[in-house]
């Protein structure tokens, strides 16, 4: 009888593990895809300047094309709202988590990067096909950066010195961003073992290198426009010159 009565309750608990972990999957996916489908370039370019920054440079709604078309302060303000509705989301859906009380506990580790990491993939997701928006969002890099610095802050640090090296180097944001993001995966497993977050870090290196199709055409090429640092002129509507592809 008492072995029956353990293997019921075994069995209850199960059921209750498996409910909470796919409730709060749900909720970090939702959570993660509408805020991420807040796209800042978008609503500041139109609020500030009166335009749509899809329709300038390269037309991605993204900080690179923010800054070619209207400078620093503007490119400022992108990376500040793709890196934080990013960081939102999934603090957000770790308090969430946590908030199960002690079965999340019970859960352990896995359970919160499975949580922390859907929210992560669906900001992206969202940053690259926003609802609000045509599905006309940014290339995603942010948001990547975002998720990298909350979640595996050892390989944020060493992707953004090689960024920022690349880019300095090369002056190709482009080849930078998909390099870097490439190496991800390969560093989350060098630096914190096999896990679930690896899995979520090669579909997100997919998701970014395809949004990176046409700039890798580019570069093939030697048509893909290399990042200036200089300070251009400016016209009467804010503009810094539309020099992007």
């Amino acid at each position: 009888m008492n072995f029956i009565s353990l293997a019921a309750a075994t069995e209850t608990f199960l059921v209750k593990e498996t409910v909470i972990m796919l409730v709060t999957v749900l909720i970090a996916a939702a959570l993660g895809y509408f805020l991420g489908s807040i796209n800042t370039a978008v609503l500041y370019s139109k609020l500030r300047y009166k335009k749509d920054i899809r329709d300038y440079g390269s037309g991605n709604a993204g900080m690179t094309n923010m800054l070619r078309t209207f400078g620093k302060g503007a490119a400022a303000i992108t990376l500040l709202g793709d890196l934080g509705k990013t960081v939102i989301a999934i603090l957000l859906t770790q308090l969430i988590a946590m908030g199960f009380g002690s079965l999340s506990d019970q859960l352990g580790m896995e359970y919160m990067n499975l949580a922390a990491y859907t929210a992560a993939l669906f900001s992206i997701t969202g940053h690259c096909f926003p609802i609000y928006y045509k599905m006309r969002g940014g290339k995603g890099v942010a948001a990547v950066a975002a998720a990298a610095a909350v979640l595996s802050p050892m390989a944020f640090v060493c992707l953004l010195i090689l960024f920022v090296l690349m880019v300095w180097g090369f002056k190709y944001v482009s080849l930078a961003s998909v390099i870097c993001v490439m190496l991800y995966p390969v560093l989350l497993n060098r630096l914190y073992g096999p896990g679930i977050s690896n899995i979520f870090a090669l579909v997100i290196a997919a998701l970014i290198v395809w949004r990176h199709r046409e700039n890798i055409k580019r570069l093939w090429n030697g048509t893909e426009n290399k990042i200036s640092f200089k300070k251009k002129k400016k016209d009467d509507n804010g503009e810094s010159g539309k020099d992007g592809k």
